[in-house]
């Protein structure tokens, strides 16, 4: 697969694009990494430095792309945060330059507003904006249990009120819906789910919470997902396979005692994820 993705990039850990495209070329698939701002290291950590660069540049750089003809040769575009809606008007333009070079071509949105406990972080417009423009424009989009509330309009305390918000986001466009970090009131203390809905169905993947929320997860896992399911085209398998493999990244992380994720210690459960979480089916 060849893919497009167009995020921010750090030069130190691992969020953006510096948390996507590792796994995905891990995997195996071509990426293009187009940057929307450099970094020095991701914004969590309360200062950074490096260039948030301008909308019309980062078009520059995909229209290159495009001078080459290789917009139609792209199988996928991948974004995630989107800073601004004239960023988010750039990707949206790329995704139908690309669908119009090449119709069987997805976008898998990684949906980046906020979070439990942080509360809404994107700056005022773009929850919106990604609401009303972005997502219904998406074949696969990865929000969290917040993001997933924040586009369907209500809570989701139990599973029931959840599938339902995501049928509701669904009926909006995206045919693929990925809800990471889920709690509800059916759930044990301890442990948390991952649930993926398509046409076919849906399905949840229960895993141990561990003791971390790292910055950059999302990230991975948006990108390791968009390849499991373009690869083997079951949402359950994909839900399987990027568990399997985001937890033992998780894992890593957590041995290490460090505030970034651990791709490289944990490459191999990248390239083979490792078995023992299976996904049960819900609808």
């Amino acid at each position: 697969m060849r893919i497009l993705s167009i995020q921010s990039s750090v030069a130190y850990g691992h969020v953006g694009n510096s948390a996507a495209v590792f796994p995905l070329q891990r995997l195996g698939h071509e990426v293009w990494p187009v940057s929307t701002v450099h970094f020095s290291n991701h914004t969590g950590y309360g200062a950074w430095r490096g260039p948030l660069l301008a909308p019309a540049d980062v078009a520059e750089v995909i229209a290159g792309i495009a001078d080459r003809g290789m917009l139609a040769e792209a199988d996928a575009v991948l974004s995630g945060y989107q800073g601004d809606p004239a960023m988010g008007e750039v990707i949206i333009d790329t995704v139908r330059r690309v669908k119009a070079a090449n119709p069987s071509a997805v976008y898998c949105c990684d949906p980046v507003m906020g979070d439990v406990g942080r509360g809404m972080f994107a700056r005022p417009g773009i929850p919106e904006y990604l609401r009303d423009r972005v997502v219904p424009s998406a074949d696969i989009i990865t929000p969290n249990q917040f993001e997933l509330e924040y586009l369907a309009g209500h809570r989701t305390d139990t599973l029931a009120e959840l599938l339902a918000a995501v049928d509701k986001v669904r009926a909006t466009g995206p045919p693929h819906v990925l809800v990471t970090s889920v709690l509800h009131r059916d759930l044990p203390t301890g442990q948390l789910e991952l649930v993926a809905a398509s046409d076919e169905g849906a399905w949840a993947v229960t895993t141990p919470m561990l003791p971390i929320s790292p910055n950059g997860g999302g990230d991975v896992t948006a990108a390791l997902y968009l390849a499991h399911l373009w690869t083997t085209g079951s949402p359950a398998t994909a839900l399987e396979r990027t568990s399997a493999s985001i937890f033992s990244v998780f894992e890593a992380t957590v041995a290490a005692g460090t505030r970034e994720i651990q791709l490289i210690a944990a490459q191999e459960a990248i390239a083979s994820p490792p078995p023992g979480f299976a996904a049960r089916r819900l609808c």
